[in-house]
C-alpha cells in the first residue's frame, strides 16, 4: 500500500492497526477481512470500494474522500465521518456496527443503513432526506435539527426522534416506531 494511487486492487487480510496511511489514491479497490483500527488515513481518497468484514473502529478519516464506498459486516465504531470531506460524500452501510459515530452535518441523502447498530451515533444537523434505516438499532442516537423528510424508518427500532426539532416530512415509521416520536411529551402508549 505504499504507492501514491490504487487501481482495481484487492486487499485481503492487512493487518495495520494504529499505523498511518496519508495521501493515497484508491480507486474500485475492495479491502476483505483487514485491520485496520485507530489507524490514520487522513488525506486518502476512495472512490467506488468497498470495505467487507474490516476492524475500522476509531479510523481517522480526516479531509478523505469517500465517493460512493461501501461498509459490509464492518466493525466502524467511534469513526468521525464529518470529518471527512463533504464534496462526493457517498456511502452505504450493511451489517456494520457503527455504534458512537458521528455524522455531525453531514449530507448524505439517500444512504442505507441495512442491519446495523448506529447506538449513540451523532446525527446532529445531517441531510438525510429519503435516506433507508432497515433493521437497525438507533438507540440513543442523537437527532436534532436532522433532515429525516422521506427518510424509511419503517423497520428501524430504539430510536427517539423529536418532531419538532427535525424534519420529518413524509417520512415512514412503524406503527410500534410511533412511541420514538412521542418521548418529548412523556405520554404512555398502551
Amino acid at each position: 500500500m505504499e504507492e501514491q494511487l490504487h487501481q482495481d486492487k484487492t486487499f485481503e487480510k492487512i493487518t495495520y492497526p494504529g499505523k498511518a496511511i496519508k495521501g493515497r489514491e484508491f480507486e474500485n479497490c475492495v479491502f476483505r477481512n483487514c485491520e485496520f483500527s485507530n489507524s490514520d488515513f487522513s488525506n486518502n481518497r476512495f472512490t467506488d470500494c468497498q470495505f467487507i468484514g474490516c476492524n475500522l473502529a476509531m479510523l481517522k478519516l480526516n479531509n478523505s474522500t469517500l465517493n460512493n464506498v461501501t461498509f459490509k459486516e464492518c466493525k466502524l465504531t467511534g469513526i468521525n465521518f464529518s470529518e471527512c470531506e463533504e464534496f462526493l460524500f457517498t456511502v452505504g452501510f450493511e451489517n456494520c456496527l457503527m455504534d458512537y459515530t458521528s455524522f455531525l452535518r453531514r449530507k448524505m441523502p439517500k444512504t442505507n443503513f441495512v442491519d446495523c447498530s448506529l447506538k449513540n451515533a451523532v446525527l446532529e444537523q445531517a441531510n438525510l432526506t429519503k435516506a433507508k434505516f432497515d433493521n437497525t438499532d438507533l438507540a440513543g442516537a442523537v437527532f436534532e435539527r436532522t433532515q429525516l423528510n422521506e427518510a424509511d424508518f419503517s423497520t428501524a427500532y430504539n430510536y427517539t426522534i423529536d418532531p419538532e426539532l427535525n424534519s420529518i416530512k413524509k417520512a415512514r415509521f412503524s406503527q410500534d416506531g410511533l412511541v420514538g416520536l412521542l418521548t418529548r411529551y412523556d405520554i404512555r402508549v398502551a
